[in-house]
């Protein structure tokens, strides 16, 4: 009788672990999606950080050049990868903190404005970018190596920049046209959108 009831308790949780496990590529499918959202010549140096069967974010793979590829969130629907530039990285990072803290959008912003501002967080000095590609029906295929029904977005990060600064619109003029988004803030960038492919 205990015997069974082990089992019965047991089941459940089995059953969760491996649809977790079931649900994350393992480190080698993480790090070729990842990475496709790097330009080719940078993604065999560029250091990956995704996740291990429990869901917790870690460090991949260490890279070599100036690149950091994140892994598409298992727990997110569709497909989205970034890779940016290290300099990023105390702002994406911290992000990420405010984030696991359950804070809001608005306050993440905020915090970081504060902090940016404050000099407690470092933001680049020169101009850097983000490579993302995403779809909300994308998803890595583990037999073809190849992420599938994803589209390519760039954001080019200039702290503090304003319209006036950059000469840029803050709105796109034409589908796919660069503009400045959050001007004059920490966030300030530039967004480059090109149409997806009919």
């Amino acid at each position: 009788m205990q015997r069974n009831i082990l089992i019965v308790i047991l089941l459940p949780l089995l059953f969760t672990s491996a649809c977790a496990q079931d649900n994350i590529p393992n480190k080698e499918g993480q790090i070729n999606a990842a990475v496709q959202a790097a330009p080719e010549e940078e993604r065999n140096g560029a250091t990956v950080l995704g996740y291990t069967s429990s869901g917790e974010l870690v460090t991949l793979r260490e890279g070599t050049n100036v690149l950091i590829c994140l892994a598409d969130d298992p727990d997110r629907q569709g497909f989205s990868a970034a890779c940016y530039h290290k300099d990023l990285e105390p702002f994406m990072s911290r992000g990420r903190e405010l984030r696991a803290e359950g804070k809001s959008s608005g306050e993440i912003f905020d915090i970081r404005e504060a902090e940016a501002k404050s000099g407690e967080l470092k933001m680049p000095d020169q101009p850097t970018t983000l490579h993302l590609l995403e779809g909300a029906k994308g998803e890595y295929d583990p037999a073809t190596g190849q992420v599938t029904d994803a589209y390519y977005r760039y954001v080019v990060y200039i702290p503090w920049a304003t319209a006036k600064s950059t000469g840029l619109p803050t709105k796109p003029i034409v589908p796919g046209a660069p503009w400045i988004m959050d001007p004059g803030s920490h966030r300030a960038h530039i967004m480059v959108t090109p149409p997806p492919k009919e």
